[in-house]
């Protein structure tokens, strides 16, 4: 089924057939050496971006190609799910970054940022969660406060990914300090302002050529002329960019978890036990089976959502029903497969194994399950 997908269209398979050629060449000899270093090479964002991988929702004005059809995006982040490349935040730059900078920006904001987006050149993060702030964005405690032209601002975020490479980063902040949601603003930090300092870059369970960072901002001056979009409009913001977010997640989601059951068939064919195929047995071949019907089911709810994101009729709990449920049969299917694979499973130099610590963090990052159920469970008006 997965070789029928009516979403897509001949520009859109020319354009995975793109985006797998690249992966192949530009990514997939390097990725284990981004691992071990815990960082990727900077210069596969340019090298991404020649081949229209990144930032070609900026218009052609500033070098960009203009296109926000969301399929493109999907295709990007579920063939990066597909080869396990963890590495490259394409997705963070594509689904996450670009709409807050195509959406918020003055005109003088779009020419400083966007040439950097399409070619590549400036690497970019989001910068929301806070050592005691997850999911609840109304605890946020990063404060800026206004003093004549310029945001003085102080505070702490963690879990950044792209925290150490980042050139230029989103931050969510109070400006209001008893303004609820409603006293959020965006405010854009570039490096180099004193004050911007970051702090290591975490040790994660999975996910390890991805620099996931912890920020500290001690009083940065930040002008005026960085705020993004209105002042105190930062949380309606977040919210209308979020689903985006979602959906990426689910479409990587979906296309690591495709790998590892197609990986799995094939382990299952060839390795034998009591002189078998270990899938000819029925309770293996019964839970290949499952995961192939329930891969297959996703499928279908994963395309009709980026299908509405092109009329613009994708709402907040369609996406927060396609990240939950999606990421937790990735999380699942990953780790049936790694027991089919038994003790070979278990080994960090083969794929499977590796899936499962990257897949971990997929129910939690971009919203947690619960949060997702939690959406969901509001809109039913309980």
């Amino acid at each position: 089924m997965t070789g029928d997908r009516p979403l897509f269209e001949r520009d859109h398979l020319q354009f995975r057939d793109t985006v797998r050629t690249f992966l192949a060449r530009d990514i997939a000899p390097h990725h284990d050496q981004w691992m071990r270093d815990g960082i990727v090479d900077r210069d596969v964002y340019v090298a991404a971006a020649k081949q229209g991988l990144v930032g070609f929702s900026v218009p052609e004005e500033y070098g960009g190609l203009g296109v926000t059809d969301f399929r493109y995006n999907a295709i990007v982040t579920e063939e990066l799910g597909r080869g396990g490349f963890h590495g490259p935040a394409f997705a963070l730059h594509n689904d996450i970054v670009a709409p807050y900078l195509l959406g918020l920006t003055n005109a003088e904001q779009k020419s400083r940022w966007l040439p950097g987006l399409a070619s590549g050149e400036l690497i970019f993060a989001m910068a929301m969660t806070e050592p005691g702030t997850g999911s609840d964005l109304a605890g946020v405690k990063t404060i800026a406060l206004r003093d004549g032209t310029d945001w003085i601002l102080t505070g702490q975020k963690t879990f950044i990914s792209n925290g150490i490479l980042s050139d230029v980063v989103i931050v969510v902040a109070r400006t209001e300090p008893a303004g609820g949601h409603r006293g959020l603003s965006l405010l854009v930090v570039e490096r180099g302002m004193a004050g911007f300092e970051r702090g290591r870059n975490l040790d994660k369970v999975g996910q390890h050529a991805q620099d996931t960072a912890e920020l500290y901002f001690d009083n940065v001056r930040v002008p005026a002329t960085n705020l993004l979009g209105a002042e105190g409009a930062g949380f309606v913001n977040l919210m209308k960019n979020l689903p985006y977010e979602r959906m990426s997640v689910a479409a990587n989601s979906w296309g690591a978890a495709r790998a590892v059951l197609d990986l799995t068939v094939e382990y299952a064919r060839t390795r034998h036990a009591f002189g078998t195929p270990i899938g000819a047995f029925q309770a293996n071949r019964f839970a290949l089976a499952e995961m192939e019907t329930e891969l297959d089911i996703a499928q279908v709810y994963l395309d009709d959502c980026v299908k509405r994101t092109l009329t613009d009729e994708l709402t907040a709990v369609d996406a927060a029903k396609a990240k939950w449920w999606i990421t937790e049969l990735h999380k699942r299917v990953v780790d049936r497969c790694v027991q089919l694979h038994g003790g070979y499973g278990y080994m960090t130099e083969y794929p499977v194994a590796r899936a499962y610590l990257d897949a971990r963090i997929a129910t939690i990052y971009g919203g947690t399950t619960e949060i997702m159920k939690e959406i969901v469970g509001r809109s039913m008006n309980l």
